[in-house]
């Protein structure tokens, strides 16, 4: 029979093994449903593994889905690594989109370049403040970051929704819920001519730099995963648990408000319903599956970015859902937590004991 037998410390192979072994699982539990679907399994994963890379453009759609996820997560791991669990990215996502929005929409022709940067700073304070919410009820009332910050997604829609039914709603739209298309000015420069993919993606890529920095070169990072490993020690060692907290929050609402602002001044291009798209939570298993760390959220970014992608494909070219997206999203998950368990133990075979007679 097969026994659990912990491993006298963590392994660090299996840390880095788990998540490719969790991906192939992924893969495998993916055929199966694809059969149980009565749809060709070898299709299914050409959908999601192959369509999204076999282009230039193919790579830039894939790069513009990977570009807020990959800045949501680099925010969250921060927040993570301090055993502060904040699960409203979504929220301040869409307080940055809002944000940035309403700057947008003072845009008009005789309006400067400056707009830019100016939407951008206006998405990572929308974010910030949002998540300042929490910081203030988790200091000051001890309330749970978790409720209070998935509450706030909830609310943040809400308001995304007053503004695109109401006073914000394009008076030209045909009745539509959204509003006007934000001035040519407001967009964000493009990278390549011709593409989607805009500098987001650089900004992302000096997040990932920075994150690195911070994380493993100052004293700073040190003391916030002091904090999130060790609370006692981190107390005598000085370090304070309510300016970790702040820095957490902040740093993972200000990534995600420059997500939205990012989003809203480049694809979309206005506010419309369907800003929410569920990047605030997708990036927490980007950030896990990442391992926290900086380079490995970037190959799980591209990872999930290919599942949003391949679960759009699947629905016009295979018929399917585009709730798979969700359960692909959700089988890497599961099967990494179950994967996770060979870190702290090993499988062994053991022989059954038989009884004296």
């Amino acid at each position: 029979m097969l026994k659990l037998e912990a491993r006298p410390e963590p392994s660090k192979w299996w840390s880095l093994g788990s998540p490719l072994l969790a991906l192939v699982l992924t893969v495998l539990i993916g055929i199966v449903l694809f059969s149980a679907l009565g749809k060709d399994p070898v299709r299914g994963l050409q959908v999601f593994f192959w369509e999204p890379v076999k282009s230039g453009y193919a790579l830039g759609e894939l790069t513009i889905k990977a570009t807020p996820l990959l800045l949501i997560a680099l925010g969250l791991a921060v927040c993570f690594r301090s055993n502060v669990w904040n699960i409203g990215a979504e929220g301040q996502f869409v307080l940055g989109a809002i944000a940035a929005g309403g700057i947008a929409l003072l845009a008009d022709k005789t309006t400067g370049r400056w707009i830019v940067p100016a939407l951008l700073v206006a998405g990572t304070l929308g974010g910030m403040a949002w998540a300042s919410v929490t910081a203030v009820l988790r200091d000051k009332f001890n309330a749970n970051e978790i409720l209070v910050s998935l509450m706030l997604v909830y609310v943040a829609e809400q308001l995304l929704f007053y503004l695109v039914f109401g006073p914000w709603k394009d008076p030209a739209g045909y009745n539509f819920p959204q509003t006007r298309t934000f001035e040519a000015v407001t967009q964000i420069p493009r990278l390549v001519q011709g593409s989607r993919v805009s500098i987001g993606v650089l900004i992302a890529l000096a997040g990932v730099g920075a994150l690195w920095v911070f994380l493993f070169r100052t004293r700073a990072g040190f003391a916030q995963q002091v904090g999130g490993l060790a609370p006692a020690a981190a107390r005598y060692a000085g370090f304070s648990s309510r300016k970790a907290l702040w820095l957490a929050l902040l740093v993972s609402g200000g990534t995600a408000g420059l997500a939205g602002a990012l989003e809203v001044a480049g694809p979309l291009g206005q506010l419309t319903p369907y800003v929410p798209a569920g990047y605030g939570f997708a990036a927490i298993i980007v950030a896990f599956v990442g391992r926290l760390h900086p380079v490995g959220m970037v190959f799980s970014a591209i990872l999930m970015s290919m599942f949003y992608i391949g679960g759009e494909l699947a629905q016009s070219r295979l018929g399917l859902p585009k709730s798979l997206t969700g359960v692909f999203q959700g089988l890497l998950l599961f099967t990494l937590l179950a994967c996770d368990t060979l870190i702290a133990y090993r499988v062994r075979w053991q022989r059954p004991v038989k009884g004296v007679a």
